[in-house]
């Protein structure tokens, strides 16, 4: 009689636990991005922060958005717009990059330049204690001459 209770309470816990791993991959946004010179830019918003410290900042476990590119892009921005002290850790095809604000980019957090081909991992940080909302914007637009 044990036996048959315990085959009937790991398939329910494995079910549970792999509903659980499928709920968390669900909220991350994923976004497909082909070349294209005329695109609009493209807003994501979310909240900074997480309870991993990382060499970025605290950060959540999962990344906030995964961006796939289908082809290498010339030129592709990503910038983060939120109070106190975001960052941007990019985990992608050409490696790991910790981005934090600095005067060029107005204290945003912003990347720019050549994008390979491939999948890319978005997590935004913050470097205070404190989690606050975000605007990710990602353009294919060069920034005009000031």
């Amino acid at each position: 009689m044990k036996v048959l209770k315990l085959l009937t309470v790991v398939p329910a816990a494995l079910v549970m636990s792999l509903a659980l791993t499928e709920a968390n991959f669900a909220q991350v946004s994923r976004l497909q991005i082909t070349p294209n010179v005329n695109s609009e830019v493209v807003v994501l918003n979310g909240i900074t922060g997480g309870k991993v410290p990382s060499n970025c900042g605290k950060i959540a476990n999962t990344p906030n958005h995964i961006i796939q590119l289908t082809k290498p892009l010339p030129y592709l921005r990503l910038t983060v717009d939120s109070p106190e002290q975001p960052t941007l850790l990019i985990e992608g095809p050409g490696g790991r990059f910790c981005v934090l604000a600095d005067n060029y980019s107005q204290s945003l957090p912003e990347l720019s330049g050549y994008f390979m081909a491939g999948e890319y991992s978005l997590y935004v940080g913050e470097l205070s204690q404190n989690q606050h909302n975000y605007t990710l914007s990602i353009s294919q637009q060069k920034k005009p001459n000031r």
